[in-house]
């Protein structure tokens, strides 16, 4: 059984992702940069972390619950 992808909601649909943006001064551990474009599916995911942006407001979005 495989894990779900780490979420994180945003306002626009052009994001980047660096897998580290989180982690207090973890560029060295993260990836190269990435922007990523969220489609009509309403996210996008990242290549290198499997980071899954979602649009807030789109068809993907639906909050936990």
């Amino acid at each position: 059984m495989t894990n779900a992808p780490e979420t994180t909601r945003v306002n626009t649909s052009r994001v980047a992702c660096d897998g580290a943006s989180e982690i207090p001064g973890g560029a060295a551990l993260g990836h190269p940069r990435v922007w990523l474009e969220i489609d009509e599916k309403g996210f996008a995911d990242c290549g290198y972390c499997d980071r899954r942006f979602i649009l807030i407001g789109g068809p993907a979005d639906h909050p936990a619950g």
